[in-house]
């Protein structure tokens, strides 16, 4: 079951898969809802002075709900 703060795996719009934390759950966690995720950009050339920067990604449907090769979340 999908909550806040637990690590999915976030498919971005090319397939590379990419560790990430729920930052927001939107529908019953337990029927693969759309959720809101964070994570670490690994461009080296992305570093601020908090360290590697982040990117979020908003309204992610479970890799049930999506057609598409990317742009979607698994467990």
């Amino acid at each position: 079951m999908v909550a806040v703060g637990k690590r999915v795996t976030y498919v971005d719009s090319v397939g590379q898969p990419h560790d990430a934390l729920v930052t927001a759950v939107w529908g019953e966690p337990e029927q693969n809802p759309a959720i809101n995720v964070v994570v670490v950009n690994l461009d080296e050339g992305q570093r601020d002075t908090y360290g590697q920067k982040i990117e979020r990604f908003t309204s992610v449907v479970h890799k049930t709900n999506q057609s598409a090769h990317g742009f979607y979340w698994t467990e």
